[in-house]
């Protein structure tokens, strides 16, 4: 059947940052699937994504760790692997952003969007790639950005880690496509989310958005759903390295 190709059945899946958002966005999409999936935050509540993937009748956990830290990533995967049985879906979304002219920008700042955004990845990828491997077969998904293409302004630690992303992945997918290891990344588009708050709040800075946008509108958490079900399913087993843009067109204008 044409759906099997989209199925998750029998999957565990671990997404980093899926309290709010896209992440809670792309957790019950993957359990909406078929997949059981491990939840992960930086506080103690659990937030949005928890009972809903309960609700689907799938097995949900949650974990609170900060990604900053290269021990707590270790535990994050290893408590994950140990609650589902196996971490099949590796979906690295947890992510922050600071924003401040470049001329200004803090030491700090730097190296804190560095440790979450670009290392965590690294050192997920590499801690949960190892057990797929070792089964031959897993699924990783990186969050870019439309900053793996573009400089932006004012964020330059995001804009640096986020093409970082951009070329992990494919370095990953180059190592481990032939052992059954799929490495793609979803480069979102301008999204509602907390971290847009403040543009979509600016008149003048969300029209100029908008106009730039052909699909005329924000993007939508689900959006981004769509296409990391697609990215952890059989349907995408033959697509190695690739960066999917989900920007309503923003690229292609």
């Amino acid at each position: 059947m044409p759906c099997d190709l989209f199925s998750l059945a029998g999957r565990n899946a671990l997404v980093t940052g899926s309290r709010q958002g896209i992440g809670a966005a792309i957790a019950a999409a993957l359990a909406a699937a078929g997949a059981d999936v491990a939840c992960h935050g930086r506080h103690a509540e659990a937030g949005e994504a928890l009972e809903r993937i309960r609700g689907l009748g799938r097995r949900a956990f949650y974990f609170a760790a900060d990604l900053a830290e290269p021990q707590a990533c270790a535990a994050l995967v290893e408590r994950a692997a140990a609650a589902l049985g196996s971490v099949d879906i590796l979906v690295n979304n947890a992510g922050a952003i600071r924003r401040a002219p470049a001329a200004e920008y803090a030491g700090e700042d730097w190296e804190a969007l560095l440790a979450v955004n670009l290392s965590a990845v690294f050192r997920l990828s590499q801690l949960a790639g190892r057990g797929m491997l070792a089964r031959g077969a897993g699924k990783i998904i990186n969050l870019a950005s439309l900053l793996s293409f573009q400089g932006g302004i004012r964020v330059p630690a995001y804009a640096a880690a986020k093409g970082g992303v951009a070329q992990l992945t494919k370095a990953l997918a180059n190592e481990w496509a032939a052992r059954g290891v799929n490495v793609n990344a979803i480069a979102p588009g301008y999204i509602a989310t907390a971290n847009t708050a403040a543009l979509r709040a600016d008149p003048e800075r969300s029209r100029q958005i908008l106009e730039r946008i052909p699909a005329g509108r924000w993007g939508e958490p689900r959006d981004v759903a769509g296409a990391a079900v697609f990215l952890a399913s059989p349907a995408a087993d033959y697509i190695h390295g690739h960066v999917l843009a989900v920007d309503g067109g923003w690229l292609a204008r």
